[in-house]
């Protein structure tokens, strides 16, 4: 069944399940059944045996340990314990408060959520943990429900590191175009000279950082975001009182310091990032023959990075906890209340990682390139195609990085041999496209770790975030065929810019009206 229609049927049974259920875990462990089944010809034990080893490769592969993915869940461990110190310390209630006195409305909170979003654009992991961080005890204290911060986060982080040369989506991104102009011939473009003319074609991207200031300035929730906006506003719930175990949130287990100091939080956060980008900017030395600012990050590690962030911020975290006179809480309860936060992610995380490691052997993103090689169209239709096909194999497979390595070498090869013009148009869509699957899926990791950071339920931000993607997504799609069929930049972007204004504005005025007559 490997590389046919029916290695779709895993991923869609689960994406499905996830959101008539609402239960990620159980959805999740469907898909890996039932994938392991179609792989082994519903052998029992051969579907046993792929499940362990997709299981334990997670942790130990044939090269020896798995480091990266131990490093990463290790960091998702710190995080929780990082967050449970500054919580303890009272050093979240004192930047609260701080920040309340000078950002005095809802809106200008989610504005700097926004802004913290593309400010952080060296990493999508780091940005969607670090963001986290710093904005909730301002959001939580203007009563902004966690799947908005969330909404924010994840809105942000992808797209905007996906649109930086410097950053490490950019490096690699540069990196796989240099080796495909290479393969295809192409001389007279080089790889970063590329990436750059990539940019504003990158409706997706561009279309939904400029959608999340749309809906901070004219209150677009819509959808279930509706819901979760206004009970936070009416009864102060952040979240539905019905969800259990959300990943990052602390609830009441602390009460925090009274003597918390706005330091004991943003002193542990500057060194989490410092640490970070300094550890990026070292490993990325170590590793490259050519030390120039791309090669940097082009071969930084990135999990190693926040790890080393992470145990500096911890232990400063920690010394300020053992400084202050008569803390509240026992440092080893800290730690374990801290760690048992990150839990559901961590559990999210392995299933995430599993079913992917299933869905790549069965094939189905390559099934899905194969329809795009295979369809005799026309030309003009390429980048829509392309962004049609690479979000639906992200929102498949959850990764965009496994996207981008199997679309854009399609995308390059296609349009060399039918019109070299819509080359960039091309390779924009996928990188688009993929970023918009990614925003869908439930099992992409990015979407996972901004759900953490933002101390929101999983599930819930995956569907409230739904209607969002979906606007941005029909406007870039639109703005692909008008790309296509006239190759002019400057009209295919302002008739975006003009689109997005247009269903701001309007779901602006629906939403101003139904609150008018109730």
């Amino acid at each position: 069944m490997e590389g046919t229609i029916y290695s779709l049927i895993p991923a869609l049974l689960m994406l499905v399940l996830v959101l008539l259920t609402k239960r990620v875990l159980l959805s999740l462990g469907i898909g890996i059944i039932l994938g392991a089944l179609f792989i082994h010809d519903f052998n029992l034990l051969g579907t046993i045996n792929e499940i362990w080893v997709v299981f334990y490769q997670i942790f130990y592969t044939t090269d020896g340990l798995n480091v990266g993915n131990l490093l990463l869940l290790g960091f998702l461990l710190l995080l929780g314990i990082m967050t449970a110190f500054l919580s303890a310390s009272g050093g979240s209630r004192a930047f609260g408060e701080y920040m309340i006195r000078r950002v005095k409305t809802r809106t200008g909170a989610q504005v700097m959520t926004a802004f913290l979003g593309i400010i952080i654009f060296i990493d999508d992991y780091f940005n969607a943990l670090a963001v986290g961080q710093i904005a909730r005890p301002l959001t939580d204290r203007h009563k902004i429900s966690r799947a908005k911060l969330a909404y924010f986060i994840d809105s942000t982080s992808a797209p905007v590191t996906v649109l930086s040369p410097i950053s490490s989506w950019g490096a690699y991104i540069i990196g796989v175009l240099g080796s495909l102009f290479v393969a295809n011939g192409i001389t007279d473009l080089q790889p970063l000279e590329a990436f750059v003319k990539m940019i504003p074609l990158n409706f997706y991207a561009i279309g939904a950082l400029i959608l999340v200031f749309f809906t901070a300035y004219l209150k677009m929730d819509i959808g279930p975001m509706r819901k979760h906006e206004n009970r936070a506003i009416e009864k102060g719930e952040l979240m539905d009182p019905d969800e259990k175990n959300v990943p990052g949130d602390l609830g009441e287990v602390f009460e925090p310091h009274k003597n918390g100091k706005l330091y004991h939080l943003l002193v542990p956060i500057i060194v989490l990032v410092v640490g970070t980008v300094g550890a990026m900017i070292i490993t990325g030395i170590q590793a490259s023959t050519d030390a120039t600012l791309l090669a940097i990050f082009a071969n930084t590690n990135v999990n190693l990075s926040l790890f080393i962030g992470g145990v500096l911020a911890v232990v400063l975290a920690l010394a300020f906890h053992l400084l202050q006179d008569k803390p509240k809480a026992n440092g080893f309860k800290i730690v374990a209340e801290g760690a048992k936060t990150m839990l559901p992610a961590i559990y999210i995380l392995l299933l995430a990682w599993m079913i992917g490691s299933i869905i790549d052997t069965l094939g189905t993103g390559d099934y899905l390139a194969q329809l795009v090689e295979r369809a005799s169209i026309d030309s003009a239709l390429l980048p829509f195609l392309f962004f049609i096909i690479a979000g639906l194999m992200a929102l498949a497979t959850g990764t965009s990085w496994g996207t981008f390595g199997i679309m854009l070498p399609i995308a390059a090869e296609i349009t060399v041999i039918t019109d070299v013009s819509l080359l960039l148009p091309a390779l924009a869509a996928v990188l688009a496209g993929s970023v918009f699957g990614d925003h869908c899926s439930p099992i992409s990791d990015t979407t996972i770790l901004s759900s953490t950071g933002a101390g929101s339920n999983h599930i819930v931000h995956v569907i409230t975030q739904l209607p969002y993607a979906f606007i941005a997504a029909t406007i870039g799609g639109i703005s692909y065929l008008v790309i296509g069929f006239t190759g002019n930049i400057i009209l295919a972007l302002l008739l975006a810019l003009v689109l997005l204004i247009a269903v701001s504005f309007f779901i602006h005025f629906i939403n101003k009206t139904k609150s008018s007559t109730i």
